[in-house]
């Protein structure tokens, strides 16, 4: 980790799947000149002391808050899927998502809660999060990133069905536009046996519940 940009490691190869280098210099340099264009068009001076390297910081901040374009959600399932004979619900909550309303590009953020019922196969727990990471890690919807977090484990641990839940607070309400500050945007994806209410409500519930 690179602590002075907080850029990740980009080494290629790690658990199976391939990460893929989006800092090289001309990127950068591309990205910096137009921030620095923004910042002359909204009134700044960007040859203030507080300024001279935001543009440099603001493409690094935005390569690095969009880096799921360079990820392969399937490839980090398939690394570590696992033959198990368990047919039980597995669940994953309290998911910290952070992405990018793709109308405003403001950010919103909150909780995934993901669950799944095998089918012959279990996938490492922490795969489950690293495929939000990737579908959050772009300029988002927050319909489309339930479904397409559903859609990827549907299709690659072909489970016997697969629910989403996803609780977000969007800046682009609270910030601009109706200012409500309190409010919260659920959404929901299911497959499978989570389309039949007693499996839903089961996995709703415990998704509610909290470790004593």
């Amino acid at each position: 980790m690179d602590n002075d940009n907080n850029i990740p490691d980009r080494d290629a190869g790690i658990n199976g799947y391939q990460k893929v280098d989006r800092y090289n210099p001309e990127l950068i340099k591309h990205l910096s000149d137009n921030y620095l264009d923004v910042l002359k068009h909204i009134g700044e001076d960007p040859t203030r002391d507080g300024l001279l390297k935001t543009p440099e910081r603001m493409a690094k901040a935005m390569l690095y808050l969009t880096h799921g374009y360079d990820l392969d959600a399937k490839a980090i399932l398939d690394s570590a899927m696992f033959k198990e004979d368990y047919s039980q619900m597995v669940i994953v909550k309290d998911i910290e998502v952070y992405s990018m309303c793709e109308h405003h590009m403001l950010p919103f953020f909150g909780k995934a809660h993901v669950a799944y019922i095998p089918n012959g196969y279990v996938v490492g727990l922490s795969k489950i999060p690293r495929v939000v990471d990737v579908f959050s890690r772009r300029l988002q919807v927050q319909e489309r990133l339930t479904n397409e977090i559903r859609d990827c484990i549907q299709q690659t641990l072909n489970p016997i069905g697969v629910g989403v839940v996803i609780e977000c607070r969007h800046l682009c309400m609270s910030m601009r536009g109706v200012q409500k500050q309190n409010s919260v945007t659920t959404t929901s994806a299911f497959t499978g046996e989570f389309l039949k209410e007693k499996t839903r409500t089961e996995f709703l519930n415990l998704i509610s519940s909290r470790l004593s």
